[in-house]
């Protein structure tokens, strides 16, 4: 049986060392949301990663941030929809996208991982690519090497504008949260 939840996942790397980076964009959001929610993270070795939970509109929520790396956060995320019994119509992945200009957010119900190695991750786990994505834009990466841009801090004149862009995605993780309780309850009352 399947609860009445729903599973919020931000992809990042664990550590101070990538804290502030744009690979990390994802981690950032989801942690901005628990703490407007009063929520706070704690850490689970067995779910490989940092939990966070309440209720909206009496519907259970987990927040997940993983901590195997952003390569394998699909172990993670199995094994907290399985340890939740949470259905794949009630996760979202927010995470960042190089393809996007920064500060573009953009809401995908299914589709690639568009390259992104968590993503694939996740799919590899899920053996799917059917599930919500919140894809973060990040901006050009003609700075270089892949690695060391999505790896790098966000550059002044971006972290000028950040505080707005995660306020954005927390404001759309609210919107996400009562459109799929909405519609879970209209079903459940029919």
């Amino acid at each position: 049986m399947t609860i009445k939840g729903f599973l919020i996942t931000g992809l990042g790397n664990p550590g101070k060392k990538y804290e502030n980076t744009r690979h990390n964009f994802g981690f950032m959001v989801v942690k901005a949301f628990a703490e407007k929610q009063g929520w706070t993270f704690k850490a689970d070795s067995n779910l490989q990663g940092e939990i966070a939970s309440g209720t909206v509109s009496e519907s259970k929520v987990i927040l997940l941030l993983p901590k195997t790396y952003m390569n394998l956060s699909g172990q993670s995320v199995r094994k907290v929809l399985d340890y939740y019994k949470i259905d794949l119509t009630h996760f979202l992945v927010v995470a960042d996208d190089i393809a996007l200009d920064f500060g573009t957010l953009r809401f995908r119900e299914k589709g690639s991982s568009g390259g992104h190695n968590g993503l694939k991750d996740i799919e590899s786990h899920l053996g799917t690519q059917e599930y919500q994505r919140l894809r973060l834009g990040i901006g050009d990466r003609d700075h270089g090497y892949l690695e060391d841009y999505v790896l790098s801090p966000f550059s002044a004149e971006e972290q000028k504008d950040l505080p707005k862009v995660i306020e954005e995605g927390v404001d759309f993780l609210d919107k996400w949260l009562m459109k799929e309780t909405y519609e879970k309850s209209a079903k459940e009352t029919l």
